[in-house]
């Protein structure tokens, strides 16, 4: 029975096999989007993004995301799982690329981030006060700081424990009303300041100001000295408050200036007294022409110029691959004699010893990723050669570097650090030291250095001004040991809420170049748009106008530095500067050379009181962009002005004398 029912299944033919499992669909991206697409986090704290892709159906779509932070990146970071760092106060913009898993085409979606600064921990309260006379009234000024001494905007509010003694307004104008002790208490955020203040009985009965009267120009400080007297005897802790007749003037402790010209009457008032002054005031008076001397154009975008010490060779880095040397010693002839090929997409800077026989170049963007810096012999200063390079720790790229006595002392791209190369052996460099400020790396950046007297000031963008000893031995620093001196923070964020008005949030702006000369330093900030817009003009390609203001540096006491003046180009930013006696040289990019005098006590605002020597425009239809300045800096020298041009090569000009004016 069994073999025909064996026989019968083995005739039946086979069943057919069972149909394949249908091809997946593949579900094309139709738009994606970042969760939460507005955020915020704290400097140092961290968030992480979610980024999700849709079909046209709504449906979520499998796919990979790529990360990538742009706009203003200096001040955060977020890397490949989304994971965005707070590094600074401003605007992290996110971009996630969305792509199929299974193919398609990607779509892409921004995020915004705002960085916060850290709650308030500390005030610093102005002026000092713990002694006040009867009748005697001071405006105080309360400014909140984090801990890592950001900026903090919180609300301050007043209080004295005995305002029978001494009143204060929600404002912070303080008032002696009696003899006797109080104490004034000050709070914003998490912030706390007591003072302890004693009110003494008011014996004055007379005030005077000196001089009764003045002239000046514009930027000049004229000194005043307020005088108290009761009984024939001079009181020496009086402190006035001062008040100026128009606001082209003002006043402090430190003396009267102008920016504008006229007749000011200047009040210094006392617990209900009044002494006055007058100061006439005329025009600065330094405006001079200048005359082009010799012209040099390139056919690669020009970064920085060098002047060898023997004044007769410069050297002229591109955007590119090349550094070019150049015969000065006609400067109304500059001609190319050599250059310098490296793998680079910049050669940022170049710079030789003070003796001229050797010097450094940097590198960015190569296309082996060695970045670093090049060691190069200027034996025959006509045609430079390379006979080593550094690239051991700084192969991530170094922007700006300055050599002092045997050391390079240069930035760290990848890092935000300042490295320490010892070149005393130029073809055996060798790192000694790193020094880098402790915010979080995902905000720090270092774009300059400026080395005088065994001082290093440091351009630390996010972190203002940073200055170290570095053999000076206040500190008992030295190059292999750098050591804090002092920092000065100040608001970028702030500063510049025009240009984040006309580009969106997410700017970029820093604290960019620094110079030293006399008890000042020159800080120069780099400000650009988030969303370079055609109708703004010029600037650099791929970033738009540049914006930013010189800051003058008080750093007589230099573990308090203060900023005591500024100038602000209107139709430019501040890129890099030379000082050379009392003259300052700037380049403002899209406006081209900035001449200014810097004489005297420095204070107010330099451009309102016309201490603008001379403009140069740095654009005609020699240039690679034609007719359109875009100014990287300058050098002076024995009466001529290097300038190089982004647009359009090497400029060398000089500021003529005023006889030679055209009547």
């Amino acid at each position: 029975m069994l073999v025909p029912v064996l026989l019968a299944m083995l005739q039946q033919p086979a069943a057919p096999p069972p149909p394949a499992a249908p091809k997946p669909l593949t579900s094309p991206i139709s738009r994606a989007v970042v969760q939460p697409a507005e955020a915020a986090v704290l400097v140092g704290d961290t968030l992480r993004l979610l980024a999700v892709g849709y079909d046209s159906a709504g449906r979520a779509v499998p796919a990979k995301v790529s990360w990538f932070a742009s706009g203003g990146f200096f001040e955060g970071s977020v890397d490949s799982t989304g994971l965005v760092t707070g590094g600074a106060t401003g605007t992290v913009t996110v971009t996630a690329i969305v792509r199929p898993e299974k193919g398609g085409k990607p779509a892409t979606a921004f995020g915004r981030v705002t960085v916060l600064p850290q709650p308030a921990t500390r005030l610093v309260v102005s002026p000092a006060v713990s002694r006040l006379y009867v009748g005697q009234s001071l405006a105080l000024d309360a400014v909140p700081f984090a801990a890592n001494d950001d900026r903090r905007y919180d609300e301050v509010r007043w209080v004295s424990d005995r305002p029978a003694v001494v009143a204060i307004s929600n404002d912070g104008r303080v008032s002696a009303r009696a003899v006797g002790q109080a104490t004034i208490t000050a709070t914003a955020g998490r912030a706390t300041w007591r003072r302890a203040v004693t009110v003494v009985p008011n014996t004055v009965t007379q005030v005077s100001l000196e001089p009764a009267s003045a002239q000046a120009r514009t930027g000049d400080v004229v000194p005043l000295k307020f005088t108290a007297r009761a009984a024939g005897r001079t009181i020496s802790d009086v402190r006035p408050e001062w008040s100026v007749s128009s606001g082209g003037g003002s006043v402090s402790d430190a003396g009267f200036v102008a920016d504008e010209p006229g007749t000011y009457r200047v009040f210094a008032g006392f617990a209900g007294r009044t002494a006055e002054a007058v100061v006439t005031v005329r025009p600065r008076d330094v405006r001079r022409p200048t005359t082009l001397v010799g012209r040099l154009p390139l056919k690669f975008s020009a970064a920085e110029f060098w002047l060898h010490p023997d004044g007769k060779h410069g050297y002229i880095t591109t955007i590119g691959d090349r550094a070019y040397a150049i015969d000065v010693s006609d400067p109304a002839k500059p001609a190319i004699t050599d250059s310098i090929v490296v793998d680079a997409r910049t050669i940022n800077d170049l710079m030789t010893t003070e003796d001229g026989k050797y010097g450094v170049l940097t590198r960015e963007g190569a296309s082996n990723r060695k970045n670093g810096i090049v060691i190069l012999s200027f034996e025959d200063p006509a045609h430079p050669k390379q006979i080593a390079e550094f690239t051991e720790t700084v192969t991530g790229g170094v922007h700006s570097t300055f050599i002092y006595k045997g050391y390079v002392y240069l930035t760290d791209d990848a890092t935000g650090s300042m490295r320490v190369i010892d070149i005393r052996d130029p073809y055996k460099p060798r790192q000694v030291a790193r020094w880098e400020t402790p915010r979080p790396s995902a905000g720090r950046t270092l774009h300059d250095i400026d080395v005088k007297d065994g001082l290093a000031y440091l351009s630390y963008w996010n972190d203002g001004l940073v200055t170290l000893d570095v053999g000076n031995g206040m500190k008992g620093g030295s190059p292999e040991n750098p050591k804090l001196v002092s920092q000065l923070k100040y608001d970028l964020n702030a500063l510049y809420r025009e240009v984040e008005a006309v580009g969106g949030p997410g700017f970029i702006r820093g604290t960019h170049t620094a110079w030293r000369a006399g008890k000042y330093v020159f800080v120069g900030d780099e400000v650009f748009s988030a969303k370079p817009r055609p109708t703004e003009g010029g600037g650099v390609i791929g970033l738009g106008r540049a914006y930013g203001r010189l800051h003058v540096v008080d750093v007589s006491d230099i573990a308090n530095p203060r900023v005591v003046a500024h100038y602000e180009p209107k139709d430019g930013g501040t890129h890099n500067v030379w000082v050379a006696g009392d003259t300052l040289y700037l380049g403002d990019y899209q406006g081209g050379l900035r001449v200014l005098d810097i004489s005297g006590e420095l204070r107010g605002d330099l451009l309102r009181q016309g201490r603008e020597i001379a403009h140069v425009v740095t654009g005609d239809k020699q240039g690679m962009v034609p007719n359109a300045s875009n100014a990287w800096g300058a050098i002076y020298r024995d009466g001529y002005i290097y300038v190089p041009d982004i647009n359009s090569g090497l400029w060398i000009v000089k500021v003529d004398s005023k006889s030679e004016l055209v009547p």
